[in-house]
């Protein structure tokens, strides 16, 4: 009698824990994400999401899946948990960023060193290969050149400024440069810079000077022109000497 109590009663469990919870059936190509045991058997359910990657207004979810499992006891029956599961919430903020580094990186630098160099170039390429050109007396005559050196040149002027600049400039006590200062100080990139677009705006009009001076004097001024791009002294120089040469003559 005891006996068939105990099966009776159980077996009525069985049926009402049937009765009570609906049936889940397995679902094909699905990742099973949960486990429920029942009497030693390990079975499996499956959920349809598995993960999803939702972009909406700016913000993105992703790692989004739930957690279905499912418990079993003689007491309280079956019961089925699910647990979402959230794995990285990232917020995107869209639009264009503008960002200040740009304004002072090597690449700015770098690239008004190379435009300033080759801002020169057909000015000298002018006063060597046509220079009685008028298109060549007019652009001697325009100042547009020096005001963008100068322009670039205190831009750079300005990355360059620190609080130490005039202290390695006037280092000694008598207020005067001095060579380990000067070295330091043009130990910067941007410091170099400058200081070749300075030497441009400096060579360039010197060399239109040597031009013009060699115009209203009927001088040959093409190679005290061409020296006066990476050798400025030595292109005056080499202009007063021509100039002496030809008046004695």
């Amino acid at each position: 009698m005891v006996v068939a109590g105990i099966f009776i009663f159980a077996h009525s469990m069985a049926i009402s824990s049937c009765l009570c919870h609906p049936l889940v059936l397995p679902l094909k190509d699905k990742q099973p994400i949960g486990t429920w045991g029942n009497v030693g058997v390990d079975q499996r359910l499956t959920s349809a999401p598995r993960s999803m990657n939702a972009e909406t207004f700016g913000r993105q979810i992703t790692g989004v899946g739930t957690d279905l499992q499912s418990e079993w006891s003689f007491l309280g029956g079956s019961r089925v948990i699910i647990r979402p599961q959230v794995t990285k919430f990232i917020r995107h903020q869209k639009g264009f960023h503008i960002h200040a580094s740009w304004l002072s990186g090597p690449q700015l630098v770098s690239t008004v060193f190379t435009l300033g160099t080759a801002g020169v170039l057909p000015f000298y390429t002018l006063m060597v290969f046509a220079p009685k050109a008028e298109l060549t007396k007019k652009s001697m005559e325009s100042s547009i050149p020096y005001v963008v050196l100068g322009v670039l040149y205190a831009y750079l002027l300005y990355l360059s400024w620190t609080p130490d600049t005039l202290r390695l400039m006037f280092a000694s006590k008598y207020w005067l440069p001095e060579l380990p200062g000067i070295a330091k100080m043009f130990s910067s990139e941007i410091t170099l810079a400058s200081a070749w677009i300075h030497l441009l705006a400096v060579d360039l009009f010197a060399a239109s000077h040597v031009f013009q001076d060699g115009l209203q004097n009927q001088i040959e001024t093409r190679h005290s022109v061409s020296l006066c791009l990476l050798f400025c002294p030595i292109g005056i120089l080499t202009h007063v000497i021509t100039k002496a040469l030809t008046k004695s003559s």
